[in-house]
């Protein structure tokens, strides 16, 4: 996730993970159909082809990520609006400062969004 939020910079960066039972083993990168450091959206027809992946793979949705590039690693009012997933965690990578980025969980539902705990492994 930080990777491609660096490849992305300045603009958003998005993606989605999959694996199983909440353990990620695979990183999709997606195109941020906005095209810009404030706002992302995966490309539709793109979205698509991962969700058909992922399940011929026999994995779930764990997360859907995007970056922040100049400001934390928080929901935005955006964000909480179009989380469409409340079952999947969202991931906020913040490159605010680059040297050391930042990243965060939460679980959004209906616009309430909760802090989760993060485990790298």
């Amino acid at each position: 996730m930080i990777a491609h939020a660096r490849d992305e910079a300045p603009l958003e960066a998005c993606g989605i993970l999959a694996g199983k039972q909440d353990r990620v083993v695979e990183v999709y990168r997606a195109r941020n159909a906005d095209c810009s450091p404030t706002s992302y959206r995966l490309d539709p027809e793109e979205q698509y082809r991962i969700f058909v992946d992922i399940e011929d793979n026999g994995l779930d949705i764990v997360g859907i990520y995007h970056s922040h590039p100049a400001s934390p690693a928080v929901p935005s009012n955006t964000d909480r609006k179009q989380a469409y997933y409340p079952e999947a965690m969202y991931f906020v990578v913040s490159l605010a400062d680059p040297a050391e980025p930042h990243v965060r969980a939460f679980r959004i539902a209906d616009e309430e969004v909760t802090e989760e705990e993060m485990v790298v492994v």
